[in-house]
């Protein structure tokens, strides 16, 4: 018997013991750099002739990996091969799959360090968001693993005279997992073994901007016991891979979290029946979103200020939870907006492997340049708070940047950035505020200020979003907590670290005997 699921704790690092171990872990990833990550195939490394590097966007010229590049054959080959390892993986007792998902924890736990350090050099995430997204991972490997359990046991059904009734959870068979590079390890390693735990296989595509960190967790797997075609790791476009993974006869199942525009994309082929295809391919897709904060007149003002800024800055605003928009009662309005600048001027910017930076680089010249572009078009929708500029060219920075007086209907007010960049506007009142918080394609996330429990009871039926948090940042989803997915175009509000998130990978068949 497991005892209860608790979440993984987070490094302390005002303790000078905690700082020096990071130091080294970061020191040892150093040594590793620049090494290549070949495909893993059933059994088989591959090297291949075409390759791509993983750069550091703190340090733009730095090399972090050299990644070999899948083609079309080769995702047939990795479906093929997760096809045939499934016939003996779902056979497995659920226990066996289970203690395979905890020995995986324990590995991440011992290696944590070295885990968030990779994180730190290939994504440009901080040691406090890098060391997060590394506790989630253990904890989606400790609560998937009890679910699994739970799923697995007797089912509750209604008696019936003269009959034995059962209803048991089976798995799918190969399930595609293509994960985002802003949360690499704990998404990625979430979907993995979210598929793994109830009997499925596996082939992940790993985000091009984050492959060092897939690899590794995949050789954690591979120390943990997973047997060969169980896990395949297949780096490689979209157009060379991906479209073969997601349309191939024998997948059953994508797992995918990233953009709007790639998540319909593969709602849309998934639904294409192909040649062979015996099942309706499940989705699950979970994409973007546009979340907001709305402060009522009544909310205590600096609780409110930071957790707009930690919401909306934390990991340069490249989270689909982060907060982008601030809706803020236009009688409180000049009061905030001081308070919140105030915040968001602490915030220190540059290379992340330095602790003093808690703002690092965005993911790559692309998103660079996306997001400069709309703050050029911010500046035509609002007043200009702070920021605004690129930060050090040695890496992807941009400055925090806070535009004040926007209206709702404003482009950086309904369109997805990903990037440093929040929105303020003003409210007529509480009624006038959730109309605009709601005015939006997405779903995902928001947050609500308010000492009144009738207008925290007003949120909590009408505004629309997947995840609602209320006092507190729309950030920082809690495994076993917060079950996480939105609504709308923001996915299909899978709920991830909850207890319906493993019926998605599993289907249910009722078994009747006559007595």
């Amino acid at each position: 018997m497991l005892p209860d699921f608790k979440n993984e704790p987070f490094t302390n690092f005002q303790d000078s013991a905690a700082r020096a171990a990071f130091a080294g872990a970061l020191q040892r990833v150093r040594a590793e750099l620049g090494a290549t990550a070949e495909l893993l195939i059933g059994a088989e490394r591959i090297a291949t002739e075409r390759s791509f590097e993983s750069t550091n966007p703190s340090s733009k010229s730095e090399i972090v990996g050299r990644i070999a590049k899948g083609s079309r054959e080769h995702a047939d080959q990795a479906v093929r091969a997760a096809a045939a390892a499934f016939e003996s993986w779902r056979r497995l007792a659920p226990r066996a799959r289970a203690e395979l998902a905890l020995r995986t924890a324990a590995i991440l736990r011992r290696r944590r360090h070295e885990f968030s350090a990779w994180m730190v050099l290939e994504v440009g995430k901080s040691w406090p968001e890098a060391d997060g997204d590394t506790a989630e991972a253990i904890d989606f490997c400790e609560f998937y693993a009890r679910e699994a359990l739970r799923y697995a046991s007797d089912q509750p059904l209604t008696a019936q005279s003269g009959e034995s009734n059962q209803l048991v959870y089976l798995p799918l068979g190969v399930v595609i997992v293509i994960p985002p590079w802003n949360f690499p390890l704990a998404i990625m390693a979430g979907m993995t073994i979210a598929a793994l735990v109830t009997g499925n296989t596996v082939v992940i595509k790993p985000s091009s901007d984050a492959p060092m960190i897939c690899a590794q967790f995949v050789a954690a797997l591979e120390a943990a016991g997973a047997p060969a075609g169980v896990v395949n790791y297949l780096p490689g476009s979209g157009a060379d891979v991906g479209n073969v993974l997601v349309e191939h006869p024998l997948t059953r199942m994508i797992a995918f979290t990233g953009s709007k525009a790639v998540g319909l994309e593969i709602n849309q082929r998934a639904a294409k029946l192909a040649d062979g295809q015996r099942w309706i391919k499940r989705v699950i897709a979970e994409m973007g979103g546009k979340d907001a904060i709305l402060v009522a007149a009544d909310a205590d003002l600096d609780a409110a200020a930071l957790a707009v800024s930690q919401s909306a800055f934390g990991f340069q605003g490249q989270k689909c939870s982060a907060c982008s928009r601030a809706i803020i009662d236009q009688r409180v309005y000049d009061s905030f907006v001081p308070l919140l600048l105030e915040q968001v001027e602490k915030l220190s910017l540059g290379p992340v492997e330095n602790p003093a930076h808690n703002l690092g680089p965005v993911i790559n010249a692309g998103a660079q340049r996306k997001i400069l572009e709309y703050i050029e078009i911010g500046k035509s929708e609002g007043k200009l708070l702070i920021g605004g500029a690129p930060g050090d060219d040695g890496g992807y920075f941009i400055q925090p940047t806070v535009f004040g007086d926007v209206a709702p209907n404003a482009r950086i007010s309904q369109e997805e950035i990903f990037g440093p960049v929040l929105a303020l506007t003003r409210c007529e009142s509480f009624e006038s505020g959730l109309q605009m918080v709601n005015d939006t394609e997405y779903g995902l996330t928001g947050a609500v200020f308010s000492r009144s429990p009738h207008l925290l009871e007003w949120a909590r039926h009408d505004f629309h979003v997947g995840n609602l948090y209320l006092n507190r940042k729309c950030t920082g989803a809690m495994v076993g907590a917060h079950p996480f997915g939105g609504f709308n175009l923001s996915g299909t509000d899978s709920k991830a670290g909850g207890r319906d998130y493993l019926g998605l990978f599993l289907q249910a068949k009722a078994i009747s005997l006559k007595l």
